[in-house]
């Protein structure tokens, strides 16, 4: 048999953060001892509690360990982060420690340092000179790099449940179409004015879903108002804004009257090469080719914008990153300083960014579908909030909402 102490602290109860290392030690086939527990008498007040796991060898206890620390369960013995230099480049070492999203510090030289950047999925790199550790993606691994490995030395912290009352405690990451929705956007509206007077940025994600339903115009009025600092999205939505914005059409179809257009479905392809001709978004606004829309709008109030490419986009417009890896590069670039992720009818490029995104983040999905809030939820993004609708009736609630 092993053994090893682990402490955790914190509001550990109404946070359901003890309950939840008890059920990982019992679910991975541990035991354990709970032989001190403090709880806290008033909301201000933390709890503590100090547990012996068990477990039938000390490979066993490592892995019980491993999940333990993801909950903010450190061992009473600390000892520093384990490195090991980077094979080659793009390779991280075998036992390489693999991040969540959560707030995370190295214990490096008896000093604990905070992670920069943390997301899912990635590694961490320590400069040895200075101590700095920063999360980063095994693609930008380079030979030599020095890795930390295993998980002594590395503490997570979880997410608690705020104890004061602020706008988000209304959600839940539970999916229904049965909440009152005009409730939720309106809380939505507080939280986004509370961000940009904080000086956050509001990130949205969105799919071209957004102009086929004819809410485009609402997108556009949010991105004039000033609540939206970066757009994510794909050839399919600057693509059709632009279709709609030269032709009144997104495939083909009048957006005013939600007809057909004889020879319509060629639209998209000439708005596509209108903008080519062009040398890009930017030039087409700068000539007054594209007096409006989503895209304009961005131009108009220097509002970053990352397109990128996907297998099956036509054209695509000069300005979409056909390469993936630069363009998860550009997208890396503009999260920091998000406050709020509002991912609208896009799939893809939701999960796709709630995997760069810190847990810290306050993320809303929003689909018809409730699947995509569950695949979000089910890729790491816990703590995803979603709202089944459809873009073109939130994106109209929200913009009355914020009166705009």
């Amino acid at each position: 048999m092993a053994s090893e102490i682990v402490h955790v602290s914190g509001h550990i109860i109404d946070s359901l953060i003890l309950p939840k290392v008890l059920d990982e030690i019992m679910d991975l086939d541990g035991t354990f001892e709970i032989l001190e527990i403090a709880v806290g008498k008033r909301k201000t007040d933390t709890s503590s509690a100090r547990l012996r796991v068990h477990a039938t060898s000390q490979r066993h206890l490592d892995h019980i360990l491993k999940r333990l620390a993801r909950l903010g369960a450190m061992p009473l013995h600390l000892r520093d982060v384990r490195l090991a230099r980077a094979p080659k480049e793009g390779v991280f070492p075998g036992a390489f420690y693999s991040t969540t999203n959560l707030p995370t510090d190295i214990r490096f030289r008896g000093r604990w340092r905070p992670v920069q950047s943390i997301e899912m999925d990635c590694g961490i790199v320590v400069n040895p000179s200075t101590g700095a550790a920063r999360c980063t993606p095994m693609t930008s691994i380079r030979k030599g790099d020095w890795v930390v490995c295993g998980v002594e030395g590395i503490k997570v912290t979880p997410l608690e449940r705020a104890r004061v009352a602020e706008v988000f405690q209304f959600m839940t990451s539970a999916v229904s179409s049965e909440k009152p929705k005009a409730q939720l956007i309106e809380r939505l509206a507080r939280e986004m004015r509370s961000i940009k007077r904080a000086r956050q940025k509001i990130l949205v994600v969105a799919g071209p879903a957004v102009v086929h339903t004819g809410s485009g115009p609402y997108l556009e009025r949010l991105i004039k108002a000033g609540f939206v600092q970066v757009l994510f999205a794909g050839n399919g939505l600057a693509t059709h804004d632009i279709e709609s914005a030269l032709y009144g059409t997104s495939l083909g179809v009048r957006l005013d009257r939600g007809v057909a257009v004889k020879d319509g479905h060629d639209h998209h392809m000439r708005a596509i090469n209108t903008i080519r001709q062009l040398g890009g978004i930017r030039h087409a606004v700068r000539r007054r080719m594209l007096r409006r829309g989503i895209m304009h709008a961005c131009v108009k109030r220097r509002v970053p914008f990352i397109l990128t490419g996907s297998i099956r986009d036509d054209g695509p417009l000069p300005d979409v990153i056909t390469d993936t890896l630069k363009a998860q590069e550009a997208m890396r670039k503009q999260i920091p300083g998000v406050g709020l992720a509002l991912m609208i009818a896009s799939t893809l490029h939701a999960i796709a960014t709630g995997n760069m995104l810190p847990a810290t983040v306050k993320t809303v999905c929003v689909d018809i579908n409730p699947a995509v809030v569950t695949k979000l939820s089910d890729r790491g993004t816990f703590q995803g909030i979603g709202i089944v609708s459809d873009s073109e009736s939130f994106l109209r609630e929200l913009v009355r909402a914020l009166r705009l």
